[in-house]
Formats: C-alpha cells, structure tokens, sequence
C-alpha cells in the first residue's frame, strides 16, 4: 500500500475532516481514503448544459412548441401584476 502525507493542512479542515469521521463512524484516516476514493471514482465533472437540463425537466410535461431564444435581447423583470 502506498501512504501519502500532507502538510499543511489547515486546523479547521483537519477538524472538520475529524468530525466527518465520527459523524460516519470511522477514523479520521479511513475517512480521508474514503473522500479520495470517491474523487478519483466520479473523475472529472461534465459541464453543465442549461438548456437540456431544463428541457429534460419538463419533457414529460407535454411541451410540444420551441420558446423563443432571448439571446442578445436586453432582459427585463416579470411581469406579476394581475390580469
């Protein structure tokens, strides 16, 4: 097994790590393999694309029509006053 030591780590971070572990019920030490794990497991974040995500929220609303795109148009506050 290979070990990997850290200087410097902040006190508050270190604290935080300590109370991470109890909380999980593991020791500091296994708590900070388990975050390294789980970082190099996910691997690197895709980024996020807003308009699908929106889109893939509300397909299954039956939304069969294009919104207008408002890029380039100067942006204005709602509307909220009653009919």
């Amino acid at each position: 097994m290979a070990q990997l030591l850290v200087r410097q780590l902040d006190e508050d971070v270190k604290n935080a790590l300590q109370r991470r572990a109890r909380a999980h019920g593991r020791s500091t030490e296994e708590e900070v393999r388990e975050i390294l794990r789980d970082a190099v497991r996910v691997g690197p974040a895709r980024p996020v694309r807003l308009g699908s995500t929106i889109a893939s929220r509300f397909r299954r609303e039956g939304i069969e029509h294009d919104f207008m795109e408002l890029r380039g148009h100067p942006s204005r506050g709602a509307d909220l006053s009653e009919p």
